[in-house]
């Protein structure tokens, strides 16, 4: 305790970064931020843009910077995005900032990445699942495990997921991102020997296109597949880091 009044007395530590160090969490304008989730869970709390003003957001991305040196902020707008770009820039000029779809991830330059011996797989069915893998992916990232991501690769020619075929084998966990009815998930399944994680994407058209149809599809794979929440790429990436964690630690 007297060290950390110390430090926070000489400059050497900022209030928030004592306040994490002490509580596990960080009290701010835009709520409670959980600084101890990644040393307690092991996944970092990530920032839910739905719902939020850009001001919330900001204010949240530095909160997470200063004390865990990363911030990952999911489900953002592409007007909270470039307010999170322009505040970023003054408050913390050096960050390194990965944009992709509506997932932004920050990181300081003194944060240092992690590295797993270990290989993620991520499988699209078409275009429109992009945005939930990016979010998957971005979780795999900040975790340090290798990420190899194939596109496009949907039941309507199986061809396409075929030609792949050696990729995902090699990979350990692989995340499969597919609207419409969610077959791919179920395909992959039946022909790699690793953990495989579906996820249902909200495309289609009419009755079930908001993913539903694909979820109950997943919940009735032949094979078996752990499936996750409606384009809940965050949860995938993290259960798919948790694996790795796991995988890594078996290796060492």
């Amino acid at each position: 305790m007297r060290e950390l009044l110390q430090a926070v007395a000489d400059g050497s530590l900022s209030p928030a970064e004592a306040e994490a160090e002490l509580a596990g969490y960080v009290t701010g304008e835009a709520g409670r931020f959980d600084a101890a989730r990644d040393r307690r869970r092991g996944i970092p709390e990530g920032i839910f843009g739905a719902g939020k003003s850009a001001e919330q957001i900001v204010s949240l991305a530095e909160t997470a910077l200063e004390t865990t040196g990363r911030a990952l902020c999911t489900r953002v707008s592409d007007r909270q995005a470039d307010a999170l770009e322009v505040a970023l820039a003054e408050s913390f000029p050096n960050a390194i900032v990965d944009r992709r779809s509506s997932t932004v991830y920050v990181r300081t330059p003194a944060y240092e990445l992690p590295s797993l011996d270990v290989t993620v797989g991520i499988a699209t069915g078409g275009t429109v699942d992009g945005p939930v893998a990016d979010e998957a992916e971005l979780v795999c990232v900040d975790a340090g495990v290798d990420v190899d991501r194939v596109d496009d690769v949907g039941v309507a020619a199986l061809d396409r997921i075929l030609d792949q075929l050696d990729r995902l084998r090699e990979a350990d966990v692989v995340i499969v991102c597919a609207g419409r009815e969610g077959a791919l998930p179920t395909v992959v399944a039946g022909l790699v020997n690793t953990p495989v994680i579906g996820v249902p994407i909200s495309s289609g058209y009419g009755f079930g296109a908001d993913g539903e149809a694909a979820l109950v599809g997943m919940l009735q794979s032949c094979t078996v597949l752990s499936v996750v929440n409606i384009d809940a790429g965050f949860v995938a990436g993290s259960q798919a880091v948790l694996i790795a964690r796991a995988i890594d630690g078996a290796r060492d």
